[in-house]
């Protein structure tokens, strides 16, 4: 009879604790939709209906901003360059800064007009000057979010003016190209923290300043805050992709949909709440030296290695990061010729015996096979110091 009773528990158990904790999650945040990123890893710590294809309001500017970040890290743009603001750029309606047609602003300053004040005339006029037209940029942000993966998303302009049916996006997505462009260009957040900044207009009516103010209110109210950008039209209602970092962790929260600018930023707040008490980072910064691999048949006899990149792993339920082992696994030779970053190992992780992630090693030179001259080269100077 007991076995029986026992039985008859577990199955009980079994079948109302996922929903039990399922209804939980759903009651985090009244939006109906949201996602909780860690940056570092990108794992998805929470998530409520984060695929659905939504609008993206201004939250499209993360995309503007990307591209704009992607021309400076290629020489193509410069912060000092001056972009002269078009007749079509100054009609944009919306969040703007009031740029007038011929007005030359910095791009550093546009940068900050966008991020800080949603400006739509700041981010057609940056779109212009880098793709020569407004539709041409928008080409290059739907190949970006492509290479990106993100498979619920569609841009049809550069600030998400548009009512467009065929602009689209998720909290799933909004949270991919919040981590592309916080991770591999985190100056955004200088910017992006910024609660107050003036910017001086300087037209043929004379000299004007005038005031950004960061429409992320998160910026003064949470504690960790830096960013990054928030979104709002009648139709997408109210949106929002916030960052915040505390203790070496960094959160991204996305709420879409939301009833009301209040329920918006409650809701990032508690994801971020969740995220922060839930969370911890193991990371490795691999400063080990690794030994040389050995080349035959090569111009170099060996070849240098490290790990492609640092290890991070992130864990929400409870686990003790002493229990973490390292397993490195690598070649004891490989024949010439050998590419600069040819795959030369692994290392290993592993959490109580259960393997949590790898990284791989890589050469940081490469070599050529060795020919007849090169022999006779090497033959020579073997010689010389022996004589020596």
């Amino acid at each position: 009879m007991k076995v029986v009773v026992g039985i008859l528990i577990v199955c009980i158990l079994s079948m109302v604790i996922p929903f039990t904790v399922k209804a939980e999650n759903e009651e985090l945040i009244t939006a109906p939709h949201g996602v909780l990123m860690e940056a570092s890893t990108g794992k998805i710590i929470y998530e409520k209906d984060m695929d659905t294809r939504v609008k993206p309001a201004s939250i499209t500017k993360i995309m503007t901003l990307i591209l704009i970040f992607d021309e400076l890290e290629k020489g193509n743009l410069h912060m000092e360059d001056e972009v002269v603001t078009s007749a079509y750029a100054k009609s944009m309606g919306g969040s703007q800064v009031f740029l007038e047609e011929g007005e030359k602003q910095t791009v550093e300053t546009l940068i900050k007009c966008i991020v800080i004040a949603s400006g739509n005339d700041a981010s057609a006029a940056m779109a212009e000057h880098i793709a020569g037209s407004e539709a041409e940029f928008v080409k290059k942000m739907n190949e970006r979010a492509k290479g990106l993966g993100m498979e619920n998303t569609n841009f049809e302009d550069c600030c998400g003016l548009t009512e467009s049916d065929n602009h689209y996006t998720s909290a799933h997505d909004v949270a991919i190209m919040s981590r592309e462009l916080i991770t591999k260009y985190p100056k955004i957040l200088e910017y992006s923290s910024v609660w107050m900044e003036n910017i001086t207009h300087v037209t043929k009516k004379g000299s004007s300043e005038f005031g950004l103010t960061n429409t992320n209110k998160l910026i003064r109210s949470y504690d960790g805050c830096v960013g990054l950008k928030t979104g709002s039209t009648s139709v997408a209602k109210y949106c929002v992709s916030a960052v915040a970092k505390r203790e070496g962790i960094t959160l991204i929260s996305v709420v879409m949909t939301a009833p009301d600018y209040k329920v918006r930023f409650k809701d990032a707040a508690a994801m971020l709440n969740l995220g922060f008490g839930s969370c911890k980072l193991y990371v490795d910064e691999q400063k080990e030296k690794l030994p040389d691999i050995l080349v035959e048949g090569g111009v170099l006899e060996k070849v240098p290695c490290e790990f492609e990149r640092k290890f991070r792993y992130l864990d929400t339920e409870g686990a003790s990061f002493e229990h973490i082992e390292k397993k490195v696994k690598m070649k004891k030779s490989v024949k010439a010729p050998v590419k600069k970053g040819e795959e030369m190992g692994s290392v290993e992780y592993y959490l109580d015996g259960k393997k949590i992630g790898s990284v791989k090693i890589i050469c940081t030179k490469g070599t050529k096979k060795a020919d007849y001259g090169d022999c006779i080269k090497k033959v020579w100077s073997c010689f010389l110091k022996k004589m020596c």
